[in-house]
C-alpha cells in the first residue's frame, strides 16, 4: 500500500480526497499548514506527495523545494485552479512531477497517482539509466516538449522503444500536430544522430521533377540541368531521410521509391553508375494511407516497407493537460525570434486557451502565440491581442467555423514587414522553408 501526503487547507475537500484514496488502497496522511507539512515529511517516509499550490502560512512551491532538497526522488503533484496553471506549470520546471488543475474528475486523481507511484519506483530501482526523452518539459534541440498527459507518454514510450533501432517508421497524424518534430527527436535520439537528417516536403515537389528531387541528376541530363545536383537519398546517407506528406507522391513515383529502397541503391538522372545508399526513413502522413491502399492510390508493397513501425501523433485536443506547457514553450520561442521580453499570459488568456478546440493543434497556437507576442506591449499577452474567433462564443467550439489561414496570412505579412520584405529571414523567422514561404505567398496573393 503506497502513503501519500495531502497538503491542503480545505478541510471538507481534503476529507473527501483521503477518503478517495483510500478506497483504491493508498494510505493517506492529511496536513492543511505548510509548516505540518515539512514536520510530517521529516519524520515520515511518503511515497508521494499531493499539495495545493496555495496555504495559510505559504505556498506549495516553498514545500516543493524544501522536498527536493531532501529528497529528489519524491514526487510532488500540485494542485492548481486556472488562473495558476503557469505558476504550475513552472513549478514543473523546478522539479515537481504533475500538477493537476481543480476541479479534477476522479480518474484524472488516479492516473496522476498512478505514473507518479510508477516513476517513484523506477527510480527507486535504478539511478544509472536515463531515458531518451529529456525529462517532463525540458526542451530536446527539436522543440518537442515533454508533456504530461496520458497521450503524450503513449507518444514518448514509443519515440524512446522506436529510436535506437533502424526501422521505417509511419508517423500520423493531423495537420499541426507536430510530425516533423517527433521525427527529428527519433533522429538525435538514434544512433544516426551524428549524421544528417533531410526533411522533404513531398506535396511541395512537382512530379515531373520528383525524381530528380530524389536521385540527383547529372549536367546536361535535361532542358534546365545546367549543374550536377546531388538527390535527397545521397545527402541523407548514413542519416535519416524524413519524407512528410507521403501520400501526395504520385504512383510512378511510389515506384520509384519503393525501388531504391529495396535496392538501397540509386542512379540519379542522366548517369550510368549507381550510387550505394545507407538510410533510415521516417515519413509522416495526415491521411489515413490505409484508405488510400484500398482504394489503390497507394502501393500496399510501398505502405508495408514504410510502417514497419507506426505512431499516432495525438491532437492538441487529445492532450489539453499540455496545452499551457506548450504555450510557454511558443512564447519563450517568439521572445527570442522576435526580440521580445513577454512573461506570460493573462488568466483570461489562459481560460481562453483552454476553452479553444485548437482545430489547427500545434501550429495554431504556435502562431496565434506569435502573432500575440508582436502586438503585446506589456508584460502580459492579454485577451486584446487575441484573435477574434477565439474569444468568439459562436466561434470557439467549432473546429470547422475557424480557419488558420487568415492568422498565417497576418503573421506573414508582419514577419515580411519586420525584415523588410526579405524573404529568406522571414522564411527563417517564421520556421519555413523558403519553397514554403514563396507557396504561401501565392497561395494568400502576397507576391
Amino acid at each position: 500500500m503506497s502513503t501519500i501526503l495531502l497538503v491542503e487547507d480545505d478541510v471538507s475537500f481534503s476529507e473527501m480526497l483521503k477518503r478517495f484514496l483510500e478506497r483504491h488502497q493508498h494510505a493517506v496522511t492529511l496536513s492543511y499548514t505548510l509548516e505540518d507539512a515539512k514536520l510530517k515529511v521529516k519524520e515520515t517516509v511518503f511515497d508521494l506527495v499531493f499539495t495545493d499550490l496555495r496555504l495559510p502560512d505559504g505556498d506549495g512551491i516553498t514545500l516543493l523545494n524544501f522536498i527536493k532538497n531532501r529528497d529528489a526522488a519524491l514526487p510532488v503533484v500540485l494542485m492548481t485552479g486556472y488562473a495558476e496553471v503557469t505558476t504550475a506549470v513552472k513549478a514543473m520546471k523546478e522539479g515537481a512531477f504533475d500538477y493537476i488543475s481543480k476541479p479534477f474528475n476522479p480518474e484524472e486523481v488516479l492516473q496522476v497517482v498512478k505514473n507518479a507511484l510508477q516513476k517513484s519506483t523506477v527510480d527507486a530501482q535504478t539511478t544509472t539509466t536515463k531515458p531518451i526523452i529529456s525529462p517532463d518539459t525540458t526542451k530536446v534541440a527539436t522543440s518537442l516538449v515533454k508533456g504530461i498527459s496520458g497521450a503524450s507518454k503513449v507518444l514518448y514510450d514509443h519515440i524512446n522503444l522506436v529510436a535506437p533501432t533502424d526501422m521505417s517508421v509511419l508517423i500520423s497524424g493531423e495537420s499541426g500536430t507536430g510530425k516533423e518534430v517527433v521525427a527529428k527527436a527519433i533522429h538525435l535520439s538514434s544512433s544516426r544522430k551524428q549524421q544528417p537528417f533531410i526533411a522533404v516536403d513531398c506535396g511541395a515537389i512537382p512530379k515531373e521533377i520528383a525524381a530528380s528531387e530524389f536521385f540527383g541528376h547529372k549536367k546536361g541530363s535535361f532542358t534546365g540541368a545546367i549543374n550536377d545536383k546531388k538527390g535527397h537519398f545521397e545527402v541523407a546517407n548514413h542519416g535519416t531521410l524524413f519524407l512528410d506528406e507521403v501520400g501526395n507522391l504520385t504512383y510512378e513515383n511510389q515506384i520509384q521509391l519503393l525501388r531504391a529502397l529495396q535496392e538501397r541503391r540509386i542512379k540519379p538522372i542522366g548517369s550510368n553508375e549507381e550510387i550505394e545508399v545507407d538510410i533510415r526513413l521516417l515519413t509522416a502522413t495526415n491521411e489515413d494511407l490505409l484508405q488510400a491502399v484500398e482504394q489503390g492510390d497507394f502501393r500496399e508493397d510501398l505502405y508495408h516497407r514504410l510502417n514497419e513501425f507506426s505512431i499516432k501523433v495525438p491532437s492538441l485536443q487529445d492532450r489539453r493537460d499540455d496545452l499551457i506547457l506548450y504555450a510557454e514553450f511558443f512564447l519563450e520561442n517568439a521572445n527570442q525570434q522576435l526580440n521580445k521580453s513577454i512573461i506570460g499570459f493573462s488568466p483570461e488568456v489562459l481560460k481562453i486557451f483552454q476553452n479553444y478546440s485548437w482545430p489547427g493543434n500545434l501550429r495554431e497556437l504556435s502562431n496565434v502565440i506569435k502573432r500575440a507576442t508582436l502586438l503585446t506591449t506589456g508584460n502580459l499577452i492579454q485577451k486584446e491581442v487575441l484573435p477574434q474567433e477565439l474569444s468568439s462564443p459562436n466561434k470557439e467550439t467549432n473546429p470547422r467555423s475557424f480557419s488558420t489561414k487568415d492568422n498565417e496570412k497576418e503573421l506573414i505579412v508582419k514577419a515580411l514587414q519586420k525584415v523588410n520584405n526579405n524573404k529568406t529571414k522571414a522564411a527563417q523567422l517564421l520556421n519555413f522553408s523558403r519553397k514554403t514561404l514563396y507557396n504561401k505567398l501565392k497561395e494568400y496573393n502576397l507576391d
